[in-house]
């Protein structure tokens, strides 16, 4: 990522677009740190206490935690207690006078007794965007509880496949479900953003918790239909490949892939056991699949043998997918990360962050500025003129 002074401009594919983000944690948080990236003008809204994430630890930066910068970055920040009356008011005339999307992850039920509901919101308003980020979805008996990563990770089947394969069910490290959700509507947004450009009429989009969670078991619900198995855990492995897994060496672990009967040979040819491929127990991916056990025994006893960076060297010359188990620390420090620019800062006495995941024309958006304090543009909210409304004749034309 490129820092402070580079030349190239923040005029991105969503200039002129404005966000208002009434949020908190993760999720809804990270729609908007989306947009901002993609050059959105984002306006998040805190409770007077600030985000959630403001608080959690255990690192920290400028007083609010790391996680709170990571997510909340390139935001113009206003605090407002919906609560109040008054202060409720000026976020429905911001949303009113300024806002193409409105994204918020409020408790169930919250949004329509503030008047903060898309049905409420596109009465007056009919091109606005409205996204919600709910926890089990927004229809269902559970509709209304409340949910956060580790409960959707748990209830969507996700942990009954993940860990050791006699130990218990474990979480992802990082928060696949939050991000996900975050992620989903953002180009949920973004497709109502296109229709709204042929179209001209605005969208309510729903994104949830649970149906991302459900989501990324497309394969294991897929495996599940086709032969009735519920699946089960593999630890750095996978249900349908073997090999495909981390292996100890010597002095570290090695993930090993081959997807194939041909990188299998490879493997085989490079462990010095080329009748491994031949055998009929490992021949071919169902046979591998039936003696997991032995094969990643004899693969496991190879490799152990010998170095990690020793055995690194010789597979990836024989073109066999293999990558090592780094730290957080060896994955900023490598030269590919290096060399994508993906972890950047805005100023040289900045915290470092990672960027956007993608690039336009080959260059990748520069990084947004730091996060900014509890209410730091309140006083910026009469300031901004009214954005042109995209008029009135989006209340006759039919989106269904």
């Amino acid at each position: 990522m490129k820092e402070e002074g580079d030349t190239m401009p923040r005029d991105l594919l969503l200039s002129g677009v404005v966000v208002v983000e009434l949020s908190d944690s993760a999720s809804a948080p990270f729609t908007g740190k989306i947009l901002a990236e993609l050059g959105a003008e984002v306006w998040k809204v805190e409770r007077p206490s600030g985000d959630s994430s403001r608080g959690w630890g255990p690192s920290t930066w400028k007083g609010s935690g790391a996680a709170f910068h990571a997510l909340n970055r390139g935001k113009r920040c206003i605090s407002i207690d919906i609560k109040d009356s008054a202060q409720l008011s000026t976020l429905h005339r911001l949303i009113a006078e300024r806002a193409d999307v409105f994204v918020h992850n409020l408790r169930p039920g919250a949004s329509a007794a503030y008047g903060l509901d898309a049905d409420s919101l596109r009465v007056t308003k009919p091109e606005l965007i409205c996204c919600e980020i709910g926890a089990f979805g927004h229809e269902g008996p559970l509709n209304t509880l409340p949910g956060y990563d580790p409960l959707m990770q748990a209830f969507s089947g996700i942990m009954s496949i993940t860990g050791e394969e006699d130990g218990s069910p474990v979480r992802a490290g990082v928060s696949i479900v939050d991000f996900g959700s975050g992620m989903w509507a953002a180009i949920g947004i973004l497709a109502a953003l296109h229709r709204r450009g042929t179209k001209h009429c605005g969208a309510t989009v729903h994104a949830s918790l649970l149906e991302t969670a459900i989501a990324w078991m497309s394969v294991g619900i897929a495996n599940h239909s086709a032969d009735g198995e519920p699946g089960g855990r593999h630890g750095s492995g996978v249900a349908f490949i073997v090999p495909h897994r981390a292996y100890a060496t010597a002095d570290g672990d090695l993930i090993v892939s081959c997807a194939n009967d041909t990188l299998f040979g490879r493997l085989c040819e490079t462990l010095g056991h080329p009748e491994w491929a031949t055998d009929d127990r490992f021949a071919g991916n169902a046979g591998r699949l039936r003696n997991r056990r032995d094969i990643d025994r004899l693969i496991g006893e190879r490799l152990a043998q010998q170095s990690r960076a020793y055995w690194q060297d010789r597979l990836r010359a024989a073109g066999i997918p293999v990558a090592p188990i780094q730290t957080t620390a060896e994955v900023v420090d490598h030269e590919q990360t290096r060399a994508l620019g993906i972890i950047g800062k805005a100023s040289h006495d900045d915290l470092a962050v990672v960027g956007l995941p993608l690039s336009f024309d080959g260059k990748r958006p520069p990084p947004l500025p730091e996060a900014r304090g509890i209410g730091a543009d309140n006083d910026g909210i009469d300031a901004v003129p009214t954005k042109t409304r995209v008029a009135t004749w989006a209340r006759s034309i039919d989106c269904t």
